[in-house]
C-alpha cells in the first residue's frame, strides 16, 4: 500500500489586519498563532488554500 503524501503547513505571519476570507481559510487549516505547525494530507483543496496564501505559509512536502 502506498504511503499518502502530506503537507507540513506553519503559519509565519500574524491574522491580525487580514480580510474574513483570509481568516476563515488560515483558520480551516487548524492555524492559530505565528509558528504553529499543522500535517495535512496532500490534497487540491489544500494545495489551492496554500497557493491563495503563499505569503502567509511555508509550506512543506513529507
Amino acid at each position: 500500500m502506498a504511503k499518502e503524501k502530506q503537507l507540513k503547513i506553519t503559519l509565519k505571519k500574524s491574522l491580525i489586519g487580514r480580510n474574513e476570507r483570509q481568516r476563515k481559510s488560515i483558520e480551516a487549516l487548524g492555524l492559530r498563532k505565528i509558528g504553529q505547525t499543522v500535517l495535512k494530507q496532500d490534497n487540491a483543496q489544500i494545495r489551492g488554500i496554500c497557493q491563495k496564501m503563499d505569503f502567509m505559509l511555508d509550506v512543506e512536502e513529507i
